[in-house]
Parts: C-alpha cells; structure tokens; sequence
C-alpha cells in the first residue's frame, strides 16, 4: 500500500513538482531570512568579538557594547587593587572622522589599545605586525576600511596617510575583523594615542579589560568589580549576550525579520494545502477503490501522510540546500550578515512538519466523507 501511495505521488508529476516546489520555497524563505536576523545580530557583538578579553569593566549605566559612557582613568587603578585581578588595562573606542587625502570623509571605530600589552589587538594580520602600533602617528587598519577608501578612489597601503582630528595617521599594518552592524571600519592604535584622535573631553576611558588570576574564577573577580561604586563588570559572552538582547528588545529588526519568516509560513501552508487538497480531490476515486476492497482509514492514513512527508522532506532538504548556497555566497563577500546555527534548521524542519500535518490533515477529512460505493457509480 506505501508503494502504491508513493506511485500515486510521483504519477502526478505536476502537482508533486508544484508542492516540491512550494515547501522549498517556504523553507528557503524561513532559512535564509532567519540566518541574515542572526547574522545581523551576531555584528552588533562585533566589538567584543575583536577585542578579546575575559572581563569587561564598564560605567553601571551601559547597557551594550556599543553604547559608551566614559569611565575616569583613576578607575583603572581601582579595578588592579582587586585581589583577584591578573591585569588590568585602559582601552578606548568611539567613533570619529577619518579625513581622506582628497578632503572627503569617512567615519571609523577608533580603538586604542594599551601601548605596554596590546591588550585587544587583532587576532588576524594580514599585512604589518600589531608591534608596529609603537611608531609614531601609526595605525592599523581593518579590511573594511579597505572598502570603504576604495570606493571613494583611495587605496589603502602600508606607508599610507589620512588624517584624525587633524593629526596624520600612518597605515602600519592591515588586518581582519569582524564586520560591524554599525557598518564603519576598525582602526587600531595605541591608547595615548587614540586619546590625541579624538575631541578633548573631562573623562575618556571607555572601558576596562581585565582577567582573573589563575586561581579565581571570572564570576568571583567580577563580583569584587561590581561592589566598586559607579561601575559594572561583564564576562565576554554576557556582555556580547547582553547586546544581542538590547538589540532585540530595542529596534525593530526583530518585527521586520519576523513578519518576513511568518509570510513564508503562510505561503507554505497555503500552496501546500491546496495543492495537496487538489492531489487527493483527483485521486479520491483511488482511494474510494481502496476503500471499496477492505482498506481502513489506518492504511489510508498512514498512504496520505507518507505522501505528505516525502514532498515535506524534500522540499525541507532543497530549501536548506539553497539558503545554504545563498549563505555561502555571501560570506565570501562579506555581507549581508548571514549566520546558520543549527536552531535554525531545527525550526524550519518543525514548520515543514506541521506543514505537512495540516496538509494531510486536509486530504484525509476529504477521504473520511468520501463512500466507497463513489467507485460504482
């Protein structure tokens, strides 16, 4: 009897094509729209993710990385004097104005690291070394930043110049980060430098990063941290976590991505439904013969949601397939965001179940009001 069904299925090679087809589409449209929403997400935590360091030390009022409230630098100080802190260092970080050799603009993340540990270097040099950071006006660039000049007809290189708050910045070194949801380049440099990039403001520290001593655990020495008036410590995955949740609950990049994800459900439902609905309508005399020759409503069961479940599956796997080809097109590009983890393809498999169990649902109410005598007439 599962034979005949799958016969019956693939004898209909228009309408098996038409439900193949929507269920791909209806997958292909909740995956790649899911995976651009984490991959979106996944670049707000960019700066923590290229500035690798076991506790964030930030003013109690932050809520996410990319919100700076200045700390003073005596802080510093205060945060050492914790029994179980190894080290402890300044870094800086906002956002300025490269001005470009022709006169145009470009705004950048300028990062200080502390010129003693580089502390928060960048993980991946493409071209230079990080130690080069000690010349003087130097910097490192990102291969954003690359982009970006290009396209406004300047070529980055080693040896080449820009300028910050109207002091020259010398391009030492060439690296790679991780893309920003703020969509500006990383430029590195040294702490004391990066504080004669920027505007003169009464308090510049913007965080601190630190680490535990080998014998404390990262939520003791955060506990001491947190009981210092007027600051607030993170591990490096609560304070990425900490923002992908602010970004969430604060734009509405979670609305937009999720009305998108639910009209792929509807189509689904609606194209496989009916085109389902049809498929049993055209073979309902089959099925009435079933019927009429001693067949119950177990087997005829068991036919419908085999039929279901081999378009579900196969249309699941050629969705999935192609988000994934999308996927790996443009990460080799760089953008837009794409990030797949495995939740992903857990949620669409369940959607492109229940997909399946409303159509055959549908085909078997049909078949359950259908007499078997239908065949004799």
């Amino acid at each position: 009897m599962l034979r005949l069904a799958l016969k019956m299925l693939y004898g209909d090679l228009a309408k098996y094509t038409m439900l193949v087809c929507g269920l791909s589409f209806c997958a292909l449209l909740m995956t790649q729209q899911s995976s651009v929403f984490c991959g979106l997400l996944l670049w707000t935590t960019a700066t923590v993710r290229n500035i690798r360091a076991p506790i964030w030390v930030a003013d109690e009022k932050v809520e996410q990385v990319n919100e700076v409230v200045s700390l003073r630098e005596i802080e510093v100080q205060r945060v050492r004097s914790i029994q179980g802190v190894k080290w402890a260092v300044p870094i800086f970080w906002s956002i300025q104005q490269a001005r470009l050799p022709d006169g145009t603009f470009q705004g950048i993340q300028l990062t200080g690291l502390d010129s003693t540990s580089l502390v928060g270097q960048p993980s991946h040099m493409v071209a230079g070394t990080v130690e080069d950071l000690r010349l003087p006006n130097a910097v490192i660039v990102d291969q954003v930043a690359i982009e970006k000049f290009k396209k406004k007809g300047i070529t980055l290189h080693l040896g080449s110049t820009f300028e910050l708050n109207d002091k020259e910045a010398r391009v030492v070194g060439i690296c790679k980060t991780e893309r920003s949801f703020l969509g500006q380049p990383y430029v590195y440099t040294t702490y004391s430098r990066a504080l004669e990039y920027s505007p003169r403001q009464r308090k510049e520290l913007s965080f601190i990063l630190a680490s535990p001593k080998d014998e404390f655990r990262a939520s003791e020495v955060i506990a001491q941290i947190n009981q210092l008036r007027g600051m607030r410590a993170f591990t490096e995955q609560d304070f990425a976590w900490r923002t992908i949740v602010w970004y969430f609950t604060n734009t509405g990049i979670p609305i937009s991505f999720g009305i998108v994800v639910l009209l792929g459900v509807v189509v689904g439902i609606a194209i496989a439904g009916q085109t389902f609905y049809l498929f049993v309508h055209e073979n309902l005399r089959f099925m009435a013969a079933l019927k009429a020759m001693g067949a119950g409503m177990g087997t005829l069961t068991k036919m419908v949601f085999l039929q279901a479940f081999t378009v579900g599956f196969t249309g699941y796997g050629l969705g999935i397939g192609l988000a994934s080809a999308f996927g790996t097109a443009v990460l080799k590009k760089g953008q837009p965001p794409f990030y797949m983890p495995w939740q992903i393809l857990v949620f669409t498999g369940a959607v492109i179940v229940l997909i399946c169990c409303l159509s055959a649902f549908v085909g078997l109410i049909k078949i359950a009001r259908t007499e078997a005598a239908i065949v004799f007439k």
